[in-house]
């Protein structure tokens, strides 16, 4: 039988490890995780390459994931893969490790830290376990984050066309253009690109202004090919004559 409020804080404070266990078990099996978790939390500082060290371990992780504690749950689950290597619950552990990750990976307008490592920790057990039942898995939420950060990158990048920081712009949608081949948005990224190119070579210093120019000649042949039917066609083609002319009018200044 569970014990009641005061009878849990002096099986907290005990000794009695063996009865903390029983209590501990008796609670993750009735749902009780918070109390299962404190129970856990203070077995495994007493119980280390000891008796029921791997099952407190692994129920502590579980019942900080059942309490939805993903990023608290994320640290025990690869805590548990490191300290149990040869248990039946590795696979199972390393997996819900970057699971409870990709839970807690935050809209793609915030900070990406947590949608990398999950990302990286979903690929180490893909290269580990590449027959696992959970492969679909492992894929889909891979794909899925990967979109996230695509948009964070693009976002980004605009983010520098919009505030008119138009080498940065260039730079950022160039490299999001290599890294991201297919992605939906390539059209707008090429487009920015081309102006952003062409803005920053126009208001280039003389020396340096033929050669930028020529780039964005070069950019706009890349983009016309690629998109014969753009939305961005007909303003490309007006940055690609005002390019000719500065050209004519840059070299006719040397």
């Amino acid at each position: 039988m569970l014990v009641g409020c005061n009878g849990y804080e002096k099986l907290l404070k005990s000794n009695d490890y063996e009865a903390k266990y029983n209590a501990a078990m008796k609670y993750y099996e009735d749902n009780s995780f918070s109390k299962a978790i404190q129970l856990f939390e203070n077995l495994t500082l007493h119980y280390r390459d000891k008796q029921h060290s791997e099952n407190i371990n692994w129920y502590y992780a579980q019942a900080l994931l059942k309490e939805k504690d993903y990023f608290s749950a994320a640290h025990q689950f690869k805590r548990f893969a490191r300290q149990f290597p040869y248990s039946d619950h590795v696979e199972e552990a390393a997996f819900m490790s970057a699971y409870c990750k990709y839970l807690e990976s935050p809209s793609y307008s915030l900070d990406q830290t947590l949608t990398k490592e999950a990302i990286g920790e979903f690929e180490q057990f893909a290269e580990r376990w590449p027959s696992s039942v959970r492969m679909a898995e492992v894929n889909r939420y891979i794909d899925e984050m990967r979109e996230k950060l695509m948009r964070k990158d693009y976002e980004i990048a605009y983010g520098y066309y919009f505030i008119e920081e138009y080498h940065a712009a260039y730079e950022s949608l160039k490299t999001f253009i290599n890294l991201y081949p297919d992605a939906p948005m390539r059209e707008d990224a090429m487009f920015y690109m081309l102006h952003s190119g062409f803005l920053y070579a126009k208001n280039s210093r003389e020396d340096k202004k033929y050669e930028r120019l020529q780039q964005v000649v070069n950019d706009f042949d890349r983009f016309s090919s690629s998109f014969t039917q753009s939305k961005h066609l007909a303003q490309a083609q007006r940055i690609y004559t005002d390019t000719r002319a500065l050209m004519a009018e840059t070299e006719q200044g040397k």
